[in-house]
């Protein structure tokens, strides 16, 4: 805990000095949400009625919520009044169910969230531009705020918390504080374990060169591994993302190791990561500079006019 509250720290001085010397501290609407939202309010109190309407039909639903769980904590049987969509995974620990305190927490939850969004869906007299951007951010409001989002109300943290002693919620902040200093005092969530993959060994197993390049690409050759290849080269273009290496990653699932063992000489497109020099580049410009561009270095290297691709 002293640890992770020294790098915590550290970690929220470095972040708000860096905000206030880049002078970007400021921008805090950089998408205009606040005035689209100020315009809904204006609209919803233009018409007094219908919002003291839809504020009694909360109340009682409040009421008949409070009803049935009272029921329930008798020990009587009682219908919910409104279930999670199909396939909605934040409500399957058997507590959200079987417990009356987290079924009151769900039901409360599902009631004001759909409240909520027929609520604002219901304002009459908003552009389409603004009634989409509404609808948009008001439905990220509403399941960030869902109770499996807290560790206090949500069963299978708590669960977790008293068989762990608490160690799972330690390591969830050490796990948070790894990804605010890896994005320099911004969220950069981790999509993988950094340290799980060694080059050589279980990620780009296959030895290869770079054989030709431009400002999009780089064409790679693998070493083939028979004494003998077939005429017609195998030229691979991987989508945008550029996870060519997804086809190398250890020996025994490596398609392009199994391609060169059966004697198929190999090209793989490895996309550069675009900034803002390329950002005139259009989708003409990666046809020509990608794949057309690759056959030709093929064709060079091979002296082969045709390719399986």
């Amino acid at each position: 805990m002293a640890n992770i509250a020294e790098r915590t720290q550290r970690i929220l001085l470095d972040y708000f000095h860096k905000q206030g010397s880049s002078g970007t501290g400021g921008q805090l609407d950089p998408l205009n949400i606040g005035a689209a939202f100020l315009d809904l309010t204006a609209r919803m109190m233009a018409n007094p009625a219908k919002l003291m309407e839809a504020q009694a039909s909360l109340w009682q639903s409040y009421m008949e919520l409070w009803q049935t769980t009272a029921r329930r904590m008798m020990g009587e049987q009682a219908q919910p009044l409104i279930q999670p969509e199909r396939g909605d995974r934040r409500f399957k620990d058997r507590e959200w169910q079987e417990n009356p305190v987290f079924d009151f927490l769900k039901q409360s939850y599902l009631l004001t969230s759909r409240w909520l969004l027929d609520t604002v869906n219901s304002v009459e007299g908003l552009d389409d531009k603004t009634s989409k951007k509404i609808d948009f951010y008001t439905r990220q409001f509403v399941d960030a705020m869902a109770p499996s989002n807290f560790a206090a109300t949500n069963p299978e943290v708590l669960r977790a918390t008293v068989e762990s002693g608490g160690e799972n919620l330690i390591k969830g902040l050490d796990n948070l504080l790894e990804d605010l200093e890896s994005g320099k005092g911004r969220l950069r969530i981790k999509m993988t374990d950094m340290d799980a993959f060694k080059l050589g060994e279980n990620i780009a197993v296959s030895p290869g060169k770079v054989i030709y390049q431009n400002e999009l690409m780089q064409l790679i050759q693998y070493t083939p591994t028979t004494q003998k290849v077939l005429k017609r080269p195998l030229l691979i273009g991987p989508p945008w993302i550029n996870k060519f290496y997804i086809l190398d990653l250890r020996e025994k699932n490596s398609f392009i190791k199994w391609a060169v063992s059966q004697g198929i000489t190999v090209f793989v497109v490895s996309w550069v990561n675009p900034d803002e020099k390329l950002a005139e580049k259009t989708f003409e410009d990666y046809m020509f500079e990608g794949p057309l561009a690759a056959i030709d270095a093929i064709e060079k290297a091979t002296g082969e006019k045709e390719i399986n691709a």
